[in-house]
């Protein structure tokens, strides 16, 4: 059960900010990319997967980066699940942000607001050439654009590539102003996405909820339970 004093903390929040990664993904069937068996966890395969996913490998084999992308990164079918949901509706509310290093779309699916995609959206596509986007089918179906032959490619951060502006200061907006951080399904490891910490303010209460426990140099409330149990079990009013 939630402690009803963290429940509290979630209901008297004005500016509740969630940093999130991959591992609130895994309950909706996408891989957590850093764990056993997971996509970086690679064994035989040629090279690691930092260089398919890099500027390189797209400048100099745009094939086997379309390749590698195609069968590794892509979960078409995964739908939403109740951590997605329950953090969606309270952006909803207006008191709520999320910044997430996830590139699969299924904040959007929930119709979260207030969302800053720290690495991007793999559904979000384009052509290198003219610039165009292009629907997720029409990428699927080949990686040059029908229009004029250009090499399409998803607007997500490749390793070599940096954040983008505008996102980089939506994030440090969200953190700086937020009076409650919740940490979920990362390990806060990553950077540039573990330095958004460097900017919160330090009256701010943390909340990091994982499987295992995670370490900080600052406070942190540690809860260690499945992300999907917190959420089921977390009291969300989806108005203001």
């Amino acid at each position: 059960m939630i402690p009803s004093e963290l429940q509290s903390k979630f209901e008297q929040a004005n500016h509740l900010v969630f940093l999130t990664g991959a591992g609130i993904s895994t309950p909706s069937g996408i891989p957590d990319y850093r764990s056993k068996g997971g996509l970086y966890d690679r064994g035989a395969a040629q090279h690691p997967a930092e260089y398919y996913l890099s500027q390189t490998c797209l400048q100099t084999e745009p094939a086997v980066f379309y390749d590698f992308v195609m069968k590794n990164m892509y979960f078409p079918k995964a739908r939403p699940n109740v951590i997605h949901e329950k953090q969606a509706a309270l952006t909803r509310t207006g008191r709520a942000a999320i910044v997430t290093q996830n590139v699969d779309g299924l904040y959007q699916q929930a119709a979260a607001t207030n969302l800053a995609e720290f690495h991007g959206n793999l559904y979000h596509i384009y052509c290198q050439k003219c610039q165009q986007t292009v629907s997720y089918a029409a990428y699927a179906h080949s990686m040059y654009h029908q229009q004029c032959g250009g090499i399409l490619r998803p607007d997500i951060v490749l390793y070599g590539e940096g954040i983008a502006p505008t996102t980089l200061q939506t994030s440090l907006t969200a953190v700086r102003q937020a009076d409650l951080i919740v940490i979920v399904g990362t390990s806060m490891r990553v950077y540039p996405f573990s330095g958004l910490l460097d900017y919160r303010n330090p009256t701010a209460p943390v909340v990091a909820i994982n499987q295992e426990p995670l370490q900080f140099d600052f406070p942190v409330t540690m809860i260690t339970m499945a992300a999907e149990q917190f959420f089921a079990e977390l009291a969300v009013d989806d108005h203001d």
